[in-house]
């Protein structure tokens, strides 16, 4: 499994519909950030499905390193790991 690009530093506010299904893209390589567009294709990795739990405002993470994915935990506020 190749490693996600980071596509903006901080998280996407979205707007989450309860009972609908999203795509969370893990590569960082979607052009519809923070959702897949299918640029996966190739990169070894998948997008996290999830569905909304309820109609509200969610701050989805942008640099693909929350532990709490597809949710901002404030990891793009810590150094990334070195390689």
């Amino acid at each position: 499994m190749s490693d996600s690009s980071t596509p903006v530093s901080g998280p996407f506010c979205v707007d989450l519909e309860a009972g609908r299904t999203y795509f969370w893209c893990r590569c960082g390589r979607s052009g519809k950030q923070p959702f897949c567009d299918g640029s996966h294709q190739g990169s070894g990795m998948e997008p996290l499905e999830f569905v909304a739990e309820r109609d509200e405002k969610a701050w989805l993470c942008g640099c693909k390193r929350s532990a709490a994915a597809p949710r901002c935990d404030g990891s793009h506020n810590r150094p990334a790991a070195a390689e």
